[in-house]
This record gives C-alpha cells, structure tokens and sequence, in this order.
C-alpha cells in the first residue's frame, strides 16, 4: 500500500495547527507526517488503522499520534455521501514538545505521553467527551487562549481513565530499522557530495521527515549532530589530500573539502586530530622517512 507524506501547514505566529474536516477529504489515505497528532472523530463510524493495529471507530474516539506513524481513518457511508465535519484534530511539531518539556517542569509527566503516543494511543470515551468541547473552542481560538486550550486537553489525555497502545513494538522496530536504511542512503549520499553544502533541511526531506525529527534521528543513529558528521568526512578527506600531494597548499586542501575559509578548517582540524594540518603531514613524512630507513 502506498504511505504518503501528508504536509502539515502551521500558521506563521501559531505553535501548532487545529482544524476540521469533513468526508471525504484529501487526508483520508495511508500517510504519515512528522508531526504529533491528536484525533478525535466527531462524525460517522468505521475502520481505522495506526501502525499495524486495526480497529474500529465510532463518534467520540481519540487518539493521539507520534511523528511519522502511518495512520489511516475510513468511515462507512453511501458511494457519493459526503460529509461536512468528520473529524478535529490537532498537529504540534516536535520542536513544540521540546521547548514546552525545557521550559515548564510541571510538562515532565508529559513526556512519557509524548513517548507512548508513538505507537499511537486510544484513549477511553470518556476523556473523548472531556476533550470535544475544547477541541471546538481551540480550533475558533486566537492568542494566548489556544495555548490554555491546548494544555488542558495535554491534562485530560494525561489523566484518562483507560488508554490503549496501538501500534505493536514489532512494528515500531521495522519502522526503525527502514529509518536506518533512509539514513544509510542519506550517509551515502553526503559522501558523494561532501563538498556541496547541502542543507539539513534537503536531507531531512530524502527521509520524508521534518526537520527536528531528522536532526534527532542522524544522531541516534550516527552518535553525532549532521554538522560534526560532516566536519569529520571532511577532515578525513582533507587527510588525504595532505598525504598524497605533498605540494598542495593547505589553504587550497580546505576549501577544495568543503570549508569556507581556513580558520574554521585548522579549528576543526585540531580538534579532531590534535594537531595542525602542516603538523599532520610533517609527522607523516617523519614516518616514511624513518619506515624507508629501517
């Protein structure tokens, strides 16, 4: 089945987007997006799908959703019924959650619902019915009241009687293993294209993630941020350069890698190799030359 990208706009000013929509509607396909999701279907029933869990839907269902988990809502009505709300949601980018989970110390007992809903989680009926009526006022409102809005919905999600995980850890360990695999070809990619200055942005895009969610995935997955990564390719290959043309001017090595001016190239160049650039090629025909003497 094709998963598609579903792009989330986020009004300029605003943290996180809040709207409805009817049915039939564009969103209504296996996508995903990497954005954190809150669901609540208002209208109609029917068959829905989180990750590898099938299940069935009906007025006053909620579910929150993690980034990049493939999802899918289908309800039952008449061939060429439509429908002029079917369902609230709400979309908060990951950049969202950190800030709020940094700034406010009574957040901490939401990041185990941030981590859980990855998986994606149903919540009982009960707390659909909490949520609805903010749901409605949230989407109308403006200013800071969206925001009060938005936490004491975070505060009945936190305090429902009855959840349940969707998603299977099985599931959740193949959807890691295919990032692993965007992330090799985006590895490979870098290498081939070591000196272009490709932005983090371009290559979060080669993984269909956003961002922020790219940025945590390259280190989990490399042990280091993108801009370090890419610093030591570059090192690597300003190495050698060094060694096997022993005429080639420094200054000429360091922008032919990829640095854009020679200071920031020695700094890095230290760091990584404890020492400066002319240093690492004299050690090295120190030892050659003591190599061709024994």
């Amino acid at each position: 089945m094709q998963l598609d990208l579903e792009l989330v706009h986020i009004r300029t000013g605003e943290s996180f987007a809040a709207w409805r929509h009817g049915y039939p509607f564009r969103t209504v396909r296996w996508h995903y997006h990497p954005e954190y999701e809150i669901h609540l279907v208002v209208a109609t029933s029917g068959r829905f799908y989180v990750g590898d869990h099938v299940g069935n839907f009906e007025p006053g269902q909620l579910i929150m959703t993690g980034p990049n988990l493939p999802q899918n809502w289908i309800s039952d009505i008449g061939a060429g019924e439509a429908l002029p709300q079917r369902t609230e949601v709400i979309q908060f980018p990951q950049s969202f959650v950190d800030h709020i989970l940094t700034a406010f110390p009574e957040m901490e007992a939401a990041g185990t619902l941030f981590e859980r809903s990855r998986r994606g989680i149903l919540f009982d009926y009960g707390t659909g019915e909490v949520v609805r009526p903010l749901m409605a006022r949230l989407i109308d409102a403006r200013g800071v009241l969206r925001l009060a809005l938005f936490f004491e919905i975070l505060d009945a999600l936190l305090h429902a009687s009855q959840t349940q995980t969707l998603a299977s850890l099985n599931f959740m360990l193949d959807m890691e293993k295919a990032e692993e695999s965007e992330m090799n070809r985006v590895i490979a990619y870098l290498r081939e294209n070591l000196t272009e200055p490709i932005s983090e942005l371009e290559l979060a895009k080669m993984t269909g993630q956003g961002q922020s969610a790219f940025s945590r995935s390259f280190k989990r997955h490399t042990g280091v941020t993108l801009v370090r990564f890419r610093n030591q390719l570059r090192i690597d290959l300003a190495c050698q350069m060094l060694l096997s043309d022993i005429d080639a001017k420094i200054a000429d090595i360091c922008f032919d890698v990829g640095f854009s001016n020679l200071s920031n190239f020695n700094r890095h160049f230290l760091r990584l190799k404890g020492m400066s650039p002319s240093e690492f090629r004299t050690a090295f025909a120190e030892n050659k030359t003591v190599c061709m003497s024994v």
